[in-house]
């Protein structure tokens, strides 16, 4: 019975360790970045194949919306649960 009750808290604790490091990455400065860079990279490539005009400076709208909405995304997080 107390074997069980060790592993059981053991697999908690890992369980619990694992989410923290998910929580740490989701809202990690570094993802956001990677994830901009990512979407910066890809909408120069669809401008370029599109032949749209100066992909390079284009390309920077998107890139940007993304680090809006995630920059604004704690705000909207606060009202929600004001809401709630």
């Amino acid at each position: 019975m107390a074997t069980n009750l060790h592993q059981e808290l053991r697999r908690i604790k890992e369980r619990n360790a694992r989410v923290e490091v998910d929580k740490a990455w989701e809202t990690s400065v570094f993802r956001k970045v990677i994830i901009a860079a990512f979407t910066y990279f890809v909408m120069v490539v669809f401008f370029y194949s599109a032949e749209l005009p100066r992909p390079w400076v284009n390309s920077i709208v998107p890139s940007l919306a993304f680090i809006i909405s995630t920059l604004s995304m704690p705000f909207f997080k606060r009202l929600w649960l004001r809401l709630r």
